[in-house]
């Protein structure tokens, strides 16, 4: 028998979200690839670096305010379609910017587009598709983030320059666009189907509450899940950028062997999320996401407290545990608010995100400078300990109304 055509949209959707997941990522990492020509090519300090990463991440948190409302006027495939273009042309952008002050407030622009994309796919993921295909779809950005990277070596190794790499991958977010904009009609003709278990059936009050930003910040399951984002990407920000420097100075290791070990903790969250996607809908995913809280009080225990393999093993835990929390958190998000509050919901939770990533990793530092590295120590275990506690809480069983 023939596959309905409904169920053909479906598969082609969900195939373009994989796909739009790697592109999301494509972007985010090449930065740093890049810096050392942006900074030859302008004659820049160091610290410029900062200027670029404060545009990006106010466009990012930004759009994560802005989506909900942006989706109810032109629909889940306008705003990826849309996004995508100004992502694409940002990344035009850095590749022509002649000169520093026309390249780093481009980053705004390309933060905006990415957050919307980040949200809307968020958003429509959550309604359309089970837990295991979040879950691989947040493995997808690991691909793209580990791509990205290569595109831009490639380009600087052999010749061309962090200007080619910036076009190439622009090319490729183009592509996309142009997907988007053919398929755009199809994303909000999808009938929203709940794939997901019964213990994630959303309370009745949750679906009958008005949809809307005000609505969506008047209700205390959204801000329980805004305070496990936060707290889950500022762990997640915290360990990637500090565990180096905790395994050099603080453990002794060498600087090729931490950075392996680095690399593994990043790896282990895009395999976790790979092969946690399976165990989400057999275990029930509030039984994974309790036991992903104590993994990783116990993954950052093992790091911060035990030396030799035993604390390296930790980063490796502590990465396998934090894996699903994220795409699961979302996925569970529609059941936690409600239909009508999902697109804004989703908006905040990727703006929370973006804090936590941003905001956390900075303070870390600045309690290192005065206190040493102790300090690592300290905030890993109380953010692994609240994001543990607040999953719980997340959880729960909802009361009958």
């Amino acid at each position: 028998m023939p596959a309905c055509p409904d169920m053909k949209r479906e598969t082609r959707l969900l195939l373009l979200a994989y796909l739009a997941f790697i592109s999301l990522g494509l972007p985010d990492a090449t930065l740093g690839i890049a810096w050392p020509s942006l900074r030859r090519a302008f004659e820049l300090s160091p610290s410029a670096i900062g200027m670029v990463l404060v545009m990006g991440v106010s466009g990012y948190f930004l759009s994560g305010l802005l989506t909900g409302g942006l989706m109810d006027k032109t629909g889940v495939g306008g705003l990826l379609a849309g996004s995508s273009a100004l992502v694409a042309l940002g990344l035009v952008g850095y590749a022509l910017a002649p000169t520093w002050s026309l390249f780093f407030p481009v980053a705004f622009f390309v933060g905006l587009g990415s957050g919307a994309i980040d949200a809307g796919l968020n958003a429509y993921a959550s309604r359309h598709f089970s837990v295991k295909h979040v879950n691989w779809l947040h493995a997808c950005w690991g691909v793209g983030a580990s791509t990205g990277p290569a595109i831009m070596t490639a380009a600087i190794a052999r010749g061309p320059g962090y200007r080619a790499g910036y076009a190439v991958i622009a090319a490729l977010l183009g592509a996309m666009t142009l997907a988007f904009v053919a398929t755009r009609r199809a994303w909000d003709q999808q009938r929203a189907v709940d794939p997901r278990p019964a213990e994630l059936s959303a309370p009745a009050s949750a679906r009958e509450v008005r949809g809307s930003a005000r609505a969506a910040l008047g209700s205390g399951q959204v801000w329980l899940l805004i305070a496990s984002f936060f707290c889950y990407t500022g762990l997640e920000a915290s360990v990637g950028q500090w565990c180096f420097s905790w395994l050099t100075e603080g453990r002794g290791l060498g600087i090729e062997a931490a950075g392996s070990w680095t690399s593994g903790y990043w790896a282990s969250l895009t395999l976790g999320r790979v092969a946690l996607g399976w165990l989400a809908e057999r275990v029930g995913t509030a039984r994974l996401l309790r036991l992903a809280g104590l993994g990783a009080v116990g993954g950052v225990a093992l790091l911060v407290l035990a030396a030799g393999w035993p604390g390296r093993l930790g980063l490796l835990l502590l990465g396998m545990s934090l894996a699903p929390v994220y795409p699961t958190l979302m996925a569970r998000t529609p059941a936690h608010v409600g239909p009508a509050l999902t697109s804004h919901t989703v908006g905040f939770l990727v703006s929370s995100g973006t804090l936590g990533s941003s905001l956390v990793p900075g303070l870390v530092g600045v309690l290192v400078e005065r206190v040493g590295l102790n300090a690592i120590v300290a905030v890993t275990l109380v953010l692994s300990a609240s994001l543990a506690l607040l999953l719980r809480f997340a959880t729960a069983p909802q009361p009958a109304h």
